[in-house]
């Protein structure tokens, strides 16, 4: 193996990472709201 390999790779999961969380934050938030029955009795 290459030497510094494991880092390379940690450093490549870390930018990775970052990239996700800040897409992540841009996207609008869904609230689930509880839908009520068609038929109250159940």
């Amino acid at each position: 193996m290459a030497d510094n390999y494991l880092e390379r790779h940690r450093e490549e999961y870390e930018q990775r990472k970052a990239d996700w969380i800040r897409r992540k934050r841009h996207l609008p938030k869904v609230s689930k709201v509880p839908q009520k029955p068609d038929d109250e009795s159940l």
